[in-house]
């Protein structure tokens, strides 16, 4: 059998029962985290200019774009709402196994598959049982095919949430509508066609229109299918197919015969961010945050800050005196500036006003990230980070972590799920009862009937004015 083979035979016979109640639990923690972060992003500038592309496509009404009175066609629903989720990057993110996989910098999961899935079953008012089910499906051939294919597409350039995030979406996609192995095959060879992004525009729009457009192409794939579209049935193992045009080859022992053995969401697990920055900052800000707690630091006390990390975190961190919000995202010194100067770093903290400001600009020149020679031991499935304040007293302090808060090593709770998404609700402009409400019938989607009503209560949700439009 070959891999693709493989692969549609997985996504064809998977079913929801297959899945673990743990496996099951955290998939539907990203479902909710995702569903807030739509609505957050909808008051990004980015989604709003998606909003705008898709209003002026004359087409029917039959998926909602999150946050937005907006309806539209499937694909163009999956494009607006992806962007969304990954609009201020704050979503999700697929851990490493092997050490020179580079953890953190996979595929951000749920922002191209769930935006599919959700759009087509709200177009056929499918359960959520039914959704849930494709959601995991097409997040587990996505991750796969991140962790499988050679580093070297992701040090080249390429962003694995736009590469395997389109192949997920449409395995997501080709799932949720029942089709056959020879026509998911197909739906995944259009995918792979459709895969491309690349990192130089991180700190841009163009990051979370990756997402978008990765959910889109699944969309567009499986609905050519259904018509009859024809597509290569071999596309992963091709010697001109994905891994080998993409990557220059991939390890087939990370997945052939891995698919849901184990789940990703088990091992090693999916990371749930509790800051608006990409994941690369997050265990240098959990250990500075606990640093600031224990010795009280002021801004005024900090002579210098020295940030050691691996060589591959400056690669993607590529904003050292960010500009603006985008920017600061992947911007080290300014996630340590303003946990320093606010001692809190969320979506308030990340606009183009707190960036411009000139004492964060200051405090900024102060700060340098830097490649440390024993976080660059310590294995690229780790993100190491290493912190070194020297203050004006003349002592300089020391913390460092491997992993974030949200990570399988120190996991978000339920609640503060739940909070996360209340607050992302708010900065949207839902109700927080009726916000409230939401999360409680995502966290029991198995048990909706319509996906239809759950998306329509979203909506109605909306009824304050937004406090984070931007």
């Amino acid at each position: 059998m070959t891999l693709t083979a493989y692969v549609a035979q997985f996504i064809r016979k998977s079913t929801l029962a297959d899945a673990p109640p743990d496996v099951v639990h955290l998939a539907k923690r990203s479902i909710l985290d995702g569903i807030g972060l739509a609505l957050a992003g909808s008051r990004s500038a980015a989604g709003r200019i998606a909003q705008d592309h898709v209003r002026e496509q004359s087409c029917h009404e039959v998926a909602s774009v999150l946050g937005t009175p907006l309806r539209t066609i499937p694909r163009f629903a999956a494009f607006a709402n992806g962007l969304a989720m990954h609009a201020d990057d704050y979503d999700d993110t697929q851990l490493a196994v092997k050490a020179d996989r580079v953890y953190g910098l996979l595929a951000h999961p749920t922002a191209p598959v769930l935006p599919a899935v959700l759009a087509l079953s709200e177009r056929d008012d499918r359960s959520g049982a039914e959704l849930l089910e494709a959601y995991l499906v097409g997040v587990e051939v996505e991750t796969k095919v991140a962790e499988a294919i050679s580093p070297r597409h992701y040090d080249d350039g390429f962003h694995s949430t736009a590469t395997a995030g389109a192949i997920g979406s449409g395995a997501a996609a080709a799932k949720l509508l029942g089709f056959d192995e020879g026509a998911i095959a197909r739906t995944l060879g259009m995918s792979a066609s459709q895969a491309g992004g690349l990192r130089e525009n991180f700190g841009t729009m163009t990051k979370p229109f990756h997402a978008g457009r990765a959910a889109e192409s699944g969309v567009v794939a499986a609905d050519l299918v259904a018509r009859g579209f024809t597509a290569a049935p071999n596309i992963l193992e091709a010697k001109r197919g994905y891994f080998s045009a993409a990557g220059g080859g991939y390890d087939a022992a990370l997945i052939d015969g891995r698919l849901g053995s184990p789940w990703t969401f088990a091992s090693p697990g999916v990371s749930i961010k509790p800051h608006p920055s990409g994941s690369l900052t997050h265990p240098g800000m959990w250990a500075m945050l606990e640093l600031i707690r224990a010795n009280d630091i002021r801004p005024e006390r900090v002579r210098h800050v020295t940030v050691g990390t691996n060589r591959h975190m400056p690669n993607a961190l590529i904003h050292l005196r960010p500009e603006n919000e985008l920017q600061a995202k992947f911007s080290m010194p300014f996630c340590m500036a303003i946990l320093l100067l606010e001692r809190s770093a969320g979506l308030a903290q990340f606009t183009d006003e707190v960036v411009a400001r000139a004492d964060v600009k200051e405090l900024i020149a102060r700060i340098d990230h830097v490649v440390d020679p024993e976080a660059e031991a310590a294995g690229y499935q780790n993100m190491t980070t290493i912190i070194r304040v020297e203050l004006t007293d003349g002592r300089t302090l020391e913390a460092r972590a491997a992993f974030g808060k949200g990570s399988p090593q120190s996991p978000m709770t339920d609640a503060e799920l739940v909070e996360k998404f209340l607050d992302c609700a708010d900065w949207a402009g839902a109700a927080r009862g009726a916000a409230q409400s939401i999360a409680d019938r995502v966290m029991s989607l198995e048990r909706e009937r319509s996906v239809r009503a759950l998306v329509e209560a979203v909506g109605n949700a909306m009824t304050s004015v937004a406090t984070g439009s931007r």
